[in-house]
Formats: structure tokens, sequence, C-alpha cells
């Protein structure tokens, strides 16, 4: 099928959407978590065949985002359940007020209609979007990437099938089959059929929809994350930190990418920091992180310089960029030219150096001694999550089902004209 044949129907099925009650929608989400249990089966031997593909390719940190595991499937049912949980977002009143002549005018939340997502390799989005989409009344169309589209397309035979249980249109949730760049300039230029597009993936892609799309499109980001070891941080949790946020799952958009360490403990704190990353991680069998090093954090630990472009790069790998900065200031002039407006934190138990980085920082997550790794949906108590946006308007930070509706006004009463 076409993709302006999918868009058509994904348009055609909106309507049904926005009328369905809550009942109705928890219902099908519950419908659809159910089907991907009952559906494991399928859905891991067709990973099985999209990892088998992408061998040779790819990192091993980029094979372990596209890979699938039971586990994986069972938190994405759970996943599911945790937006069907939640309060739904649409017919909510966010500001009501009355006339002195009777007309009673009430802002409330309301659907997008077409929400549109092209992502890349992580198969798991597939069942995060079309939920939050679900849950906030509109229709989804998924455009994946070719690497994982066998995945993808197992997991939306099995939501459509938890969709057809329910009575609701399977065409709420639509795959696009054409993995070409074709499909995804279709998608940015389909004024009138899509109402939102939210781009997941690399800055390519990103600057592609920001640059060429003509709908609507929420710009989420790449993550160049930053963590501050301030000159009052106590050492151990900020070795915590950094272990978590580079080595937990460093494929991810929330890892940190930068270390910065203040010039007052820089020659006491960075042999600390090539022992934890590097010599323990070895130690344990573990994949070891490599330090690239400004030339001051170099005069202090050996390892390979920072290139000219290594303070502006995602590695989404075991690669750490390191400078030495001078205090706080130092720490928010370099996140100021270099941050993607992803997440950043500072490490510190100085609460005024601490106010200064939260009041200075500029990005959507701003972390005072908490791991960059918390900035999720799930995390944040929003259930899954459409992506983290780095723009400011209308969205920013991970993006929710309020995130993913929009309001208009309703007006009621007695025959009042103007």
């Amino acid at each position: 099928m076409t993709t302006q044949e999918l868009l058509h129907q994904a348009k055609a099925a909106k309507g049904a959407i926005a009328l369905a009650d809550s009942q109705i929608k928890n219902a099908a989400l519950e419908a659809m978590a159910s089907a991907l249990e009952r559906h494991e089966a399928e859905i891991l031997s067709a990973n099985a065949l999209d990892l088998a593909a992408a061998k040779g390719t790819m990192s091993d940190v980029m094979l372990d985002r596209l890979a699938l595991s039971k586990e994986r499937i069972v938190g994405m049912a759970q996943g599911i359940r945790e937006v069907a949980a939640l309060p739904d977002p649409i017919g909510v009143v966010l500001h009501r007020v009355e006339r002195p002549n009777g007309v009673v005018i009430e802002k409330t939340t309301s659907p997008m209609g077409v929400i549109a997502i092209i992502y890349e390799s992580r198969p798991n989005v597939t069942s995060d979007a079309a939920a939050l989409a679900l849950k906030a009344g509109s229709a989804c169309v998924l455009r994946g990437g070719k690497e994982a589209h066998r995945s993808a397309s197992a997991i939306v035979a099995a939501l459509r099938e938890g969709l057809s249980i329910t009575g609701l249109p399977q065409s709420s949730v639509v795959m696009i089959e054409d993995t070409s760049r074709q499909s995804a300039n279709e998608l940015m230029t389909a004024n009138g059929l899509v109402d939102l597009l939210i781009p997941r993936g690399g800055a390519g892609l990103i600057r592609a929809c920001v640059d060429n799309a003509t709908v609507p499109v929420i710009e989420t980001g790449t993550g160049i994350c930053h963590i501050y070891v301030d000159s009052a941080a106590q050492p151990a949790m900020a070795l915590d930190i950094l272990e978590n946020a580079k080595c937990s799952r460093p494929s991810v958009c929330n890892a940190a990418e930068v270390c910065l360490v203040d010039r007052q403990v820089a020659a006491e704190f960075l042999p600390q920091l090539k022992h934890r990353l590097i010599d323990q991680q070895l130690s344990q069998g573990q994949q070891p992180v490599e330090l690239r090093l400004d030339h001051e954090a170099a005069q202090i630990i050996s390892g390979p310089s920072a290139g000219a472009s290594d303070f502006d790069t995602e590695f989404l790998d075991y690669i750490l960029a390191v400078r030495v900065v001078d205090g706080v200031d130092g720490a928010v002039a370099h996140i100021t030219r270099h941050s993607t407006g992803h997440s950043e934190a500072i490490v510190t138990e100085n609460p005024e150096a601490a106010r200064q980085f939260l009041a200075q920082v500029d990005s959507a997550a701003v972390y005072w001694n908490v791991s960059t790794r918390f900035t999720d949906g799930s995390e944040f108590g929003l259930g899954c999550e459409m992506g983290i946006s780095t723009q400011r308007l209308h969205a920013r930070g991970p993006m929710g089902l309020a995130e993913l509706c929009t309001y208009k006004y309703i007006i009621r009463g007695k025959g009042q004209i103007r």
C-alpha cells in the first residue's frame, strides 16, 4: 500500500479515536499490550532477522538498540499498560471564564489528529508511540528505518490485532511500508494529512525534518549531555553518576557524552575517573570507556587527545570527552557553546553553585546530583514517551500525553449575539 493511501486511512480513523471515551481507549491499550505478549515469538523471530542483517554494519551498542528480548517485550507491554493507567488528557478544562453576558468559555484539551513519527533503529518506539497517540485521541503513522522494519512490522501487526478486538479502526495505527527517503519526504510535506511530525533518531534525520518539513514538527534532540564535577562535589557520588550516565546504556540520547571538571579538583579527580571508567571496567570484564582529553586533562592522566569535533559529537558509544574548566562559570560557558539542549548535570554540595548552574544552563532537563539517564518519560512519571523535545515551543523535555494534545475554546451560551 502506498504512503498516501496509508495516510488517508489514518486521517479517516482519527474521528473515531477522537470520539472514543477513556474506557474504550484503555480497553484497546490493554488489548494491544496483551497482543504483544501473545505474539512474542513472531516479534522475536522478526527481530532476529533484523539483527542478522545488521551485523557487520552497526556497532555493538547500536545493535543493542535494535535488539529485542522477552524482557524487553514485557517492558513494552508494561509501558502500554502504564499509559492506560494515566488520566485521560482529552477534554480537560485548562481555563474557564464566564463573561458578564453569560457566555461560558472553556479552554479545553483536544487531540492533535494524525501524529506521524519517523524513527530509526529502536523497535520499542513503535509500541510507545502507538500507545501515547491512541490515549491522546490521535491516529498514529509510523515510519521506521529499514534496519528495524521487520521487527516494527511484527509489533504493529500485534497492536492492530488488539485494536480490532475493541472495535477501534485498525488504521488508528499504520506502518509506512516504504523505508526509502521518498516516504520520509512525503510525510514531511503531507499537509492536510499529518497534523504533527515527530522525528526520533540521529542529527541528520532531525535536521532533515526541521529544514524540509511543511507540516508542524517537534524537534527531538540529539543528546550531547554534560556532567560537571564541581570543586565541592563528593568524588564518590560524582563517579557513581558518571559511570551510570556513560556506561549503563551508552547508545541512548540521555547518556553522558562530556565530563567537565573544575580546575581546583582536576588533579585529584581525573585519576579516580580513569580508574573507575577504564581500569575497573576492564577488571570486571566490561567495556572500558575511551576518555578523550583536552590539553589540560592530558597533563594529569594519559589518554587520546580530544579532537576539534569531540565536544560537539553524540558518540552513542563508550567514549567520553573530558575538559577541565574554571568553575561554574567555565562549565556554563562550555555548555552554552556546545550543548544540544537535552540534559546537563552538576555534581556539587554547594547550593549556590547548583543554583547558578540550574538557572543559567538552558536545556530541557537540568540536574543537581542526579544522573542524566533519568531524562525519560517513564522515569518522569509520564508513562512511555514520544521523544525528548529540545525546542521551547510547544513541548520541551520528555513528551508524554499532555505534549501530544492541543486545545480549543468551547463556548456555550443561550442565544447571545454580539
